[in-house]
């Protein structure tokens, strides 16, 4: 299905790495009707508020990618948070989007909700076969109630609403606060800061757990081919195929930001998850295959970073 570009579509969480990526996408492809919103003019949070924009700007398609995110710092010390934000975050929209006839909606959701230690590489079907990773667990009930609610709305009142499940991501307009960040942009920072300082750069963990990263942009290019292309029940995975471990993750940033910097290891810090790799085979059948190479990836962002950095992590 050809989304008609001059069809109004929402954009939740605009200002963020994934939703900035997302708008980025949509005007370069001839979207002319993108609606966003800031926090301060809707808050996802509060369905009368929802209610009341929905009836306001009457959305025709909706990419829902707003919502609390962090690495393994935030997820372990604010869970209650994670937990509430998300599930309110999207309880509020697709009710609104049933209750408004929109004609399709795309829900994000998160590579955690998989069984910690599932058979790799991880594949859709895999989804609620066994215990969460406990350091995410509240993050990934959140997400998983998402799932469902798109399920939910499909059954119930046979909605348009879709899911995807993207990879680690990473990109311009990520968030690189230390206490905050995922690991790519943390360890970016921590290069780049090392610089000044010529201080050891310490790495969480032993280094040996392996991740698949997917850059923002070609996210933004799967959410728009899935919009166009995909309409199931089913959750479907984005993201490589590919994956390393942390330590060559860290040596490849460190080679791009900060060569001379020495990598030490902090064994006492969790690994979390000793592997997550997606199987991304259904989606690739339909003809979609990621396009930034990683470490070309990782050059991108560290520009980015250094033209915009000031302003994101003071």
């Amino acid at each position: 299905m050809k989304l008609d570009r001059s069809a109004s579509i929402y954009v939740t969480g605009h200002r963020g790495l994934v939703g900035s990526a997302v708008v980025r996408c949509l005007e370069k492809n001839g979207f002319d009707n993108i609606l966003t919103a800031t926090r301060q003019e809707v808050d996802l949070r509060d369905q009368v508020a929802v209610d009341k924009w929905f009836a306001t700007n009457k959305p025709q398609n909706i990419i829902h990618v707003a919502g609390t995110v962090g690495g393994i710092v935030a997820n372990s010390t604010r869970p209650a948070e994670f937990l509430y934000d998300n599930i309110m975050i999207h309880a509020t929209v697709m009710k609104a989007a049933w209750q408004n006839n929109v004609n399709k909606l795309l829900y994000l959701g998160s590579s955690c909700i998989y069984p910690r230690d599932c058979q790799q590489p991880i594949k859709e079907d895999y989804f609620l076969t066994g215990p969460l990773e406990h350091t995410n667990q509240a993050y990934a009930i959140a997400k998983i109630s998402g799932l469902i609610g798109c399920e939910a709305y499909r059954d119930q009142h046979n909605c348009d609403f879709i899911s995807a499940m993207p990879t680690n991501l990473y990109g311009p307009n990520d968030n690189f606060d230390l206490t905050s960040s995922h690991v790519l942009p943390a360890l970016m920072r921590k290069f780049h800061e090392a610089k000044s300082t010529g201080d050891p750069v310490q790495v969480w963990g032993t280094g040996s757990p392996r991740r698949e990263f997917l850059h923002v942009d070609d996210l933004a290019a799967a959410c728009l081919f899935l919009m166009e292309n995909y309409s199931d029940n089913q959750t479907i995975n984005v993201g490589t195929g590919e994956d390393l471990t942390i330590k060559s993750l860290a040596e490849m940033v460190r080679d791009v930001v900060n060569p001379d910097a020495k990598i030490v290891f902090d064994s006492d810090k969790p690994d979390g998850t000793p592997r997550k790799m997606l199987d991304v085979s259904r989606l690739h059948s339909l003809g979609w295959k990621h396009g930034i190479p990683l470490r070309d990836g990782i050059e991108q962002t560290y520009k980015w970073f250094c033209e915009n950095g000031e302003a994101t992590v003071c």
